[in-house]
């Protein structure tokens, strides 16, 4: 059982300072450029369009996290902590969005019935139904790479069996970028994503049973793909707001985020790491739900009354806040009672969580 010695609170901090990546893309660049904000942030937008680059650090704290979580899990035990972990807050935060688009955003966000009760399910993406707010697209990549580990609880994890697995996905990979599979094959292999989550189970490798030679290929060409992919999806992103991003400055923030990661599975980071971060690691998740579509409603109703710069960071704080209350008031008091009645076991203190967070 992992104890709480065991905590990484360098990868809390590390999420939290994700989740404000995308906020600051999504507050002072994404909302104006996108029209879903009157309020415009010239010079901020000039460092703050590169925000959506924290996603590509979520998606590797994510194949090191769940990875570590599941480790040892049967597969349902795996089932009901990602249940337990994702769905409390995410229903409360569907409704807390629904009811501000509802009452505040008409004209800029259009919200049915209908569609709230498929996104409850977290599954709305198959029957191809709008998500309630852009940023849950992310939540379909996780709940894909959930499946993948799902597949490793079922067959039992050893270092062998993990290590196999993750040189056939970078394969089917590699070959889907090649066009050598048919594109249908992608909804599983997920090829613009998977080399973030397959590096990020190699680094929980590493931090768990030390460097191998295994490893020390496969995470320089995880990061070889990330910076061609990163390069390409920055072009598109670009065109979409008519601005020209740094292939220089994409390639640097996505060599830091290996870098950063890889010292996490050193264990060089440790050292930096407080206590304190568990409550920056626990407001991520809430903070990510909540603060994009009720965000932009606020910028819509009184930026143009308001300092702007007021409004940004006062909002801020207040997104904060609601994390707080959201994961004091609805994840900590809804997850025990939750894994008693999906499992019939009472929760163990809460594991490191993992979050994502959309780019937009």
């Amino acid at each position: 059982m992992r104890t709480s010695s065991d905590r990484l609170y360098d990868i809390d901090g590390l999420r939290l300072l994700a989740a404000l990546c995308v906020v600051f893309f999504h507050y002072t660049f994404s909302g104006w450029a996108g029209g879903t904000s009157p309020v415009a942030f010239a010079a901020e937008s000039s460092w703050s369009k590169y925000g959506y680059l924290g996603v590509d650090l979520f998606f590797l704290i994510s194949g090191f996290v769940v990875l570590m979580s599941a480790w040892g899990r049967s597969p349902r035990s795996f089932l009901v902590s990602r249940a337990v972990r994702l769905y409390p807050a995410y229903w409360v935060g569907i409704a807390v969005t629904a009811l501000v688009a509802v009452t505040l955003g008409q004209g800029l966000f259009q919200v049915s019935l209908p569609q709230v009760l498929a996104n409850l399910t977290m599954f709305q993406a198959v029957p191809d139904i709008a998500n309630v707010d852009v940023v849950y697209w992310t939540l379909w990549v996780e709940l894909r790479f959930y499946l993948l580990i799902l597949l490793f609880t079922w067959i039992g994890m050893t270092q062998g069996r993990i290590m196999a697995g993750l040189w056939g996905w970078l394969g089917l990979t590699l070959a889907v970028e090649a066009g050598v599979l048919p594109g249908f094959t992608d909804l599983i292999v997920q090829s613009e994503f998977s080399h973030y989550f397959i590096a990020g189970m190699a680094l929980f490798m590493l931090y768990k049973f030390g460097l191998n030679l295994q490893i020390a290929l496969l995470v320089p060409i995880c990061l070889g793909n990330a910076v061609f992919r990163a390069i390409g999806y920055a072009d598109a992103v670009g065109e979409r707001y008519a601005v020209t991003y740094s292939h220089v400055i994409i390639t640097a923030v996505v060599v830091v985020v290996f870098l950063v990661m890889t010292l996490v599975a050193l264990r060089v980071t440790h050292r930096l790491a407080r206590p304190w971060l568990v409550t920056a690691g626990a407001l991520t998740y809430p903070l990510y739900l909540l603060h994009a579509h009720v965000g932009f409603v606020v910028f819509g109703r009184v930026g143009e009354s308001v300092n702007k710069h007021v409004l940004l960071y006062g909002l801020i704080l207040v997104m904060l806040g609601a994390a707080y209350l959201m994961h004091r008031f609805v994840e900590r008091p809804l997850a025990p009672r939750l894994k008693l009645l999906l499992s019939g076991r009472p929760a163990a203190a809460p594991a490191l969580g993992v979050l994502v967070a959309g780019r937009s």
